[in-house]
């Protein structure tokens, strides 16, 4: 009796799972829907960067001296020829007087020998040996008045500096960048693009730009050049972005950057939770349908339908493994309970 009791009992609970699995995959399911919605889609390539000078220029003494006079400072407006600063430039300036007379006693000596021989008691030898240490003095003068003139240095252009790097009574050698200055052109931001995302980025696309010193602030930027070759290493391309005259960034601040790839104010959107390998579920007289879909832009949540579903079409927003085609659903609008 017990015997076939629980034989009974084992058979009613496989028939009963039986019936709850036929059930599950067959009966009716409750799913949650919506509606696509009409909006803008914006498909953007991020990458972060750091704003520079398009054009920066060292400016720099080509001899040696102590700086003297420092005439302009950091965040200085400067025009082309402007004075910048001067070096100590005594020596030069009395090597100067000393080759100066020895031209004008090299040209005495040279005008004596030259009458000499015109009136037949000179030489030709003894001219033009004159002539010789004439032109030797006249050319060591010109030298040393380059050099004097070297110890001041003059804005090349007209910028901004950006840097000085100094004091009065600092001695500097040749070469050694006193000034460093902006010109030219705006600022830019140089950021670093992924080589997958690199074909989507054109010059003259718009950029939205933020950066830490500006929380609240979303500035605006324009793609103006890529590099053509690549890092193979980091598997990037340097893209430049222009800022506008007014950009209230400065050069070293890093900013982030969202290059608008694509934008279309009045596109299909979907929840990106609605799509699965390409394709939605859609809700048609009770039952379920799958379709095929094409995206585009995504974004916040949401994604761009290029084809595939219309405005009218009511879709599953969180589609599971328990739907097949023509199964029979019970719909739930997104946000009721």
């Amino acid at each position: 009796m017990n015997k076939w009791l629980l034989r009974f009992l084992l058979l009613a609970v496989v028939l009963a799972v039986a019936l709850a699995v036929f059930w599950w995959r067959t009966g009716p399911v409750t799913v949650e829907v919506a509606q696509a919605r009409i909006g803008p889609a914006v498909q953007a390539v991020y990458a972060s960067g750091t704003v520079e000078p398009t054009v920066m220029m060292p400016i720099a003494p080509k001899i040696s001296g102590r700086l003297d006079e420092l005439l302009v400072d950091e965040s200085a407006q400067v025009v082309k020829g402007q004075k910048l600063a001067a070096f100590d430039s005594e020596e030069l300036v009395q090597s100067v007087r000393e080759w100066e007379a020895r031209v004008r006693f090299a040209q005495n000596q040279y005008d004596r020998a030259a009458s000499l021989l015109a009136r037949g008691v000179g030489t030709g030898v003894a001219r033009d040996s004159a002539r010789h240490d004439l032109d030797t003095a006249k050319a060591a003068l010109a030298r040393i008045r380059k050099q004097t003139r070297e110890m001041v240095l003059y804005a090349p252009e007209a910028g901004r500096i950006i840097r000085r790097d100094g004091e009065v009574g600092q001695v500097f050698s040749a070469g050694q960048a006193l000034f460093w200055m902006a010109c030219c052109a705006p600022l830019r931001v140089s950021v670093e693009v992924d080589e997958e995302d690199i074909p989507k980025v054109v010059p003259g696309q718009k950029v939205l730009i933020q950066a830490d010193a500006y929380p609240d602030r979303v500035l605006e930027g324009t793609v103006s050049e890529i590099t053509p070759k690549g890092d193979p290493v980091a598997r990037s391309f340097r893209v430049r972005i222009r800022l506008p005259e007014d950009t209230p960034l400065l050069i070293g601040m890093t900013a982030d950057c969202n290059i608008i790839a694509d934008e279309k104010p009045n596109a299909v959107l979907v929840p990106a939770t609605a799509i699965n390998e390409g394709k939605v579920w859609l809700v048609k007289d009770g039952k379920a349908q799958e379709r095929a879909v094409v995206t585009g832009a995504s974004g916040n949540g949401w994604t761009e339908i290029k084809s595939g579903v219309t405005r009218d079409d009511t879709f599953v927003v969180s589609p599971d493994d328990r739907l097949n085609p023509g199964r029979e659903v019970k719909a739930r609008r997104a946000g009721t309970n």
